[in-house]
C-alpha cells in the first residue's frame, strides 16, 4: 500500500516516539481514544453510504419520470399481425 515506505524499523521508531511523548501511563488512554475515533469515523461513513443507497438522486428521478412519460404518451400500434 505504501510502496515499501514503512518498514518494521520505522514502525518501531514511531512506537518509541509515541511512548516517549505520552508515557507508559497515558498510552492505554491514548490508544483507547484513537480506537474510539476510528470507530466513530467508520460509523459515520457507513451512515453516509446507507443514506445514499436509501435516497434516490433527484436527477435520476427526473430521468425516470421523463422515460415513463414518453412511454405512456407513445402512439399505440394496434395493427400488429
Amino acid at each position: 500500500m505504501f510502496g515499501g515506505i514503512f518498514q518494521p524499523t520505522h514502525l518501531i521508531l514511531i512506537l518509541v516516539v509515541v511512548l516517549i511523548i505520552y508515557g507508559p501511563g497515558k498510552l492505554p488512554d491514548a490508544a483507547k481514544a484513537m480506537g474510539k475515533a476510528l470507530r466513530d469515523m467508520r460509523h459515520s461513513f457507513s451512515e453516509d453510504d446507507e443514506k445514499k443507497e436509501a435516497k434516490p438522486n433527484s436527477e435520476e428521478l427526473k430521468v425516470a419520470n421523463n422515460a415513463a412519460a414518453s412511454v405512456q404518451n407513445a402512439p399505440q400500434n394496434t395493427n400488429l399481425q
